[in-house]
Parts: C-alpha cells; sequence; structure tokens
C-alpha cells in the first residue's frame, strides 16, 4: 500500500521549517557533513518477513490488526517502510514461512517497490507439517544421521530458494542443544554439527556468505551446541572463507562486551552480519536502542573505526538487519524506531575523531578518551539523520506521517484484524 509522493511531500513541507534550523545547528558544529550524509543515504537496514506481524511469548500473543498474510503482503510493507525512511530497502525471508512459488514474479514485485533481497533463513528450530523427522533432541547435532540429513536438506532448499531471488547469503541459527547434564555429548554433538555444517557450506554459490548464528541459551538451558561468538567462529574457520561469525544483540548472556566482541570478529575478518535488537535480561527482541543506547552506540564505534581499517564499505561491507519482537506496539511502527536508532547510531560513531582517540588510548588517557566518546554520544543527531532522509525522498518524521495518514487503519481494512504474520 503505497503512500503518495505528495502525502510524504505535504507531510515535510509542514516540518520543513523547524527541521532546517535544527539541521543547520547541528551541521555548524560537524565537520564533513556532505560525507556523513552521503554514508546515511546508502546504509540500508534489512527487515526480516518475520518482525512485519505481533509477536508473543510462550504464554500468549495479542495480534493486531492488518498484518501481513502472504508473501506479497509482506514485500508490500517493507516497501511501505522504505518509502517512508529511505533505509529498508532489503528483506529477509525465512523459509518454509515464505516459500515463494513464483520466484520470478516475487522478485519483480520487491523491484517494483525498490527492494532487493539479504540473507535467506534457515528453520530447523520447529517441526512442519508433514514433515517426516522431528527436532525436538537437535537437527545437525542429533544423533539420528536421517534427522541430520532432513536439516542439511532444507538448509540446501534454502539457498536454493535465495539463488532464485537474488539473495547472496545463507543465516543459519540452531536451537540445537540440551537442557540436562548427561543429555548430550557435547564432543560429538559439536562434530556433527560441523559435518552437516560442511555439506551446506558445499553446496553455497561462489559469491555466497553463510552466517553462523550463536545464542547463549533458549529454547535449551544446559547447553547450547552454537552458544557464543567462540563456538561460532571455530565453525566459521573451520568450514572456510565464505563462512562467518553473525551477532544478534539479545543473544548474550547480561553484561557481555558485546563491543569488544565485535571487534575482534572484525579484526579477524570473521564478522558476517548483524542481527539489531535492544535487552535488559537476554533475548528479550525489544526495539533497538530502547534499553541501552550507549551501547549500541559504543558498538558502532567499534564498527566504524574497524571496517575503516580494512578498507570496507560500510553499507555492504556487512549483512545489516532487525531482528525484533513486538508484542505490544504496532510491528511497522516499532521497525520505523529501530532504523532511526540505527542510524542515529551509526552517525554518532561517524563523528568520533578517531585519530584523536587513538592518540588518547596510546598516552594511556583515560580522562580524555571517555570525552571524545561522550562527546560524540550526546550529539542530538536527529537531524542529520532527518535530513538524509529528506534528500533520498523519505519522510523527515517516519512514525508520525504514518500515524497521521491512518496507515495501520488503511491496512486492517484491507487484510482484516485477525491475521498472522509468521509461522510461530
Amino acid at each position: 500500500m503505497p503512500v503518495s509522493s505528495a502525502t510524504i511531500e505535504a507531510h515535510n513541507n509542514s516540518l520543513l521549517k523547524e527541521h532546517q534550523q535544527r539541521f543547520a545547528a547541528a551541521a555548524s558544529m560537524v565537520n564533513g557533513m556532505d560525507t556523513i550524509l552521503q554514508k546515511l543515504k546508502e546504509f540500508q537496514v534489512a527487515i526480516p518477513s518475520w518482525a512485519l506481524g505481533t509477536g508473543g511469548t510462550r504464554f500468549g500473543r495479542f495480534g493486531g490488526g492488518g498484518e501481513p498474510r502472504s508473501l506479497e503482503e509482506k514485500i508490500e510493507d517493507v516497501g511501505l517502510l522504505h518509502q517512508l525512511n529511505r533505509a529498508s530497502g532489503t528483506i529477509s525471508l525465512h523459509i518454509p514461512w515464505d516459500i515463494p512459488e513464483d520466484a520470478a514474479r516475487i522478485k519483480a514485485l520487491a523491484a517494483a517497490y525498490g527492494l532487493q533481497f539479504d540473507a535467506v533463513n534457515s528453520n530447523t528450530f520447529q517441526d512442519q507439517p508433514a514433515q517426516q523427522q522431528s527436532y525436538k533432541f537437535g537437527s545437525l547435532q542429533h544423533v539420528d544421521k536421517a534427522v541430520r540429513q532432513q536439516a542439511i536438506a532444507h538448509n540446501i532448499e534454502v539457498i536454493r530458494h535465495g539463488v532464485a531471488l537474488g539473495s547472496k547469503s545463507l543465516t543459519v541459527w540452531l536451537s540445537d542443544g540440551s537442557c540436562f547434564p548427561g543429555q548430550l555429548n557435547f564432543r560429538k554433538a559439536f562434530q556433527r554439527t560441523l559435518e552437516g555444517l560442511r555439506e551446506i557450506y558445499a553446496a553455497l554459490p561462489d559469491d555466497w556468505k553463510m552466517f553462523i548464528e550463536y545464542k547463549a541459551y533458549e529454547p535449551n538451558f544446559y547447553s547450547m551446541t552454537v552458544g557464543d561468538w567462540g563456538q561460532s567462529l571455530l565453525y566459521a574457520n573451520k568450514l572456510g572463507p565464505k563462512a562467518y561469525s553473525l551477532v544478534d544483540l539479545g543473544h548474550h548472556l547480561p553484561n557481555a562486551n558485546i563491543q569488544q566482541i565485535v571487534a575482534l570478529l572484525l579484526a579477524e575478518g570473521k564478522l558476517g552480519g548483524f542481527h539489531f535488537n535492544d535487552s535488559k535480561y537476554g533475548d528479550d527482541d525489544l526495539t533497538v536502542g530502547s534499553i541501552d543506547p550507549y551501547q549500541l552506540f559504543l558498538i558502532f564505534n567499534e564498527l566504524v573505526e574497524g571496517m575503516d581499517a580494512r578498507g570496507m564499505n560500510h553499507a555492504s561491507g556487512l549483512g545489516w538487519m532487525i531482528d525484533a519482537s513486538h508484542n505490544v506496539k504496532d510491528p511497522l511502527e516499532d521497525l520505523l524506531q529501530s532504523v532511526e536508532a540505527i542510524q542515529i547510531a551509526y552517525t554518532q560513531a561517524l563523528l568520533v575523531d578517531t585519530k584523536a582517540l587513538q592518540a588518547a588510548q596510546e598516552s594511556n588517557d583515560v580522562v580524555t578518551a571517555q570525552e571524545i566518546l561522550q562527546n560524540a554520544f550526546r550529539t542530538d543527531t536527529r537531524p542529520i539523520v532527518a535530513e538524509s532522509r529528506l534528500r533520498n525522498g523519505g519522510a523527515l518524521r517516519p512514525v508520525q506521517l504514518f500515524r497521521n495518514a491512518e496507515l495501520r487503519a488503511a491496512l486492517t481494512a484491507r487484510r482484516g484484524s485477525k491475521t498472522a504474520a509468521t509461522g510461530l
């Protein structure tokens, strides 16, 4: 359901005078503004198809209205987001929830909305209807070879769908692990998983990447077979140059120094991408930047410094994606908030005087190092982000326009009030 350019223009015109004043004030304090704006205009954050509907917990789900009922409607929703913020130009599909019956038609539909396909995601954490083997006790780690072969075949099928859509990467997240001591032989589980990943890796096209996602706990609480960044890195190193670690910000134990993990993986050339969210306790999947925006900034500071040190393109060097659960918010509003929080933190990191910071670090000047980082973090970069949207043809305030144009009510009128967007 596209928003007319006239609607976006009228929205922007109503806010333009105030915005110009705020942007002029920000620009007067920032060097290299044109370069920053260009980087922001190029920076895109993928939207996962499963995040377009209401989330839930194991206790219940309180659905909203107008959720997408099909892959076509999911593409429509991401197209709407991209119209508003001009920074959501890719969609990440989850197989088998989003199997395209006609890949060429789906690819053309996405292109009509200005979208491309990001990483495709496999699913061996739940049993599907008519599935022969169960993943109750794991997939690639399973003691039964038939279960392992089923999981391998599924991942290879996901690659095939991704090739047809123009994707270039596969994300593998395994819920494999154990609930009780003695349930699992850790060494054998690791080896079986590695053997399965090797078969999947062998099926990758030459220009593809494999992202190996890790998670500290859940659904298994005693052990996870890919439980932390060290295990993910072990798999990636053993598989080869097309395999990388994927960092989900919620997949760590409390107080983990994610920025240090990011810096080391990037230094090793084994950081593949991100799933952005925020959390207070664990994998809470909250709106990006809603709990700890300073940590998000510190992560981006390491990313910008590390990518620049390796000569990487900020927009294309890593995979950027949101992975959140919208249990009490409108999913599209939440996604708009998350993308903006990412852009704000990225812009703040671009403001860091890296040379001055490194000089302070090399001279053990702790106070100056802290001042440099916190001055950048405390800079209000919202006018800069808004200016990049304006120059890209988006809305100055996407959430405000979404509400003023009553877009959720329009979606509900078309799709109904009892729809669901995921296979959960």
